[in-house]
């Protein structure tokens, strides 16, 4: 264990995080996601399996310690509702109020339609899954800069 660093962030986690660079994609998906799948097409080729945590509560950790890109529109982005776009599920609602609280501004979480974030996914550096069985929860965070 490490003073002051979240418990979730395990060796292995904060390894794929401290190993992103600047723009690099973090795909943080619900348990119904094809995770091993994507991951293996990712640039790290990593899965790191969270059983029994929910999305809202992986997502509050890695924010304690992961810039998110200040250079683009859409930083943070999630599976849109098929059929649905505008919708906004419970969990993208949970996750986007601990976006609002940890970055202490609001980043309005854009959408990709399924087929799309699945395609994103896959360019991304590495896979989190959780065990969160609510539909929708699936995000890509893409990864900033910690000024000098």
């Amino acid at each position: 264990m490490l003073k002051g660093i979240d418990p979730l962030l395990s060796a292995d986690l904060l390894h794929l995080l401290a190993s992103m660079g600047h723009g690099d994609d973090l795909a943080i998906v619900d348990g119904n996601h094809p995770a091993a799948t994507v991951a293996a097409a990712t640039s790290s080729q990593t899965l790191i399996r969270l059983p029994g945590v929910p999305m809202e509560r992986i997502v509050r950790a890695v924010l304690s310690v992961f810039p998110v890109d200040s250079f683009v529109d859409d930083p943070i982005r999630a599976m849109a509702v098929v059929g649905d776009p505008d919708a906004v599920p419970e969990v993208q609602e949970k996750v986007q109020t601990v976006i609002d609280e940890i970055l202490d501004e609001s980043i309005p979480v854009e959408k990709l339609e399924r087929f799309a974030f699945y395609a994103a996914a896959k360019s991304s550096f590495g896979v989190i899954q959780v065990g969160d069985a609510r539909p929708y929860g699936c995000f890509l965070f893409r990864k900033g800069v910690v000024p000098a």
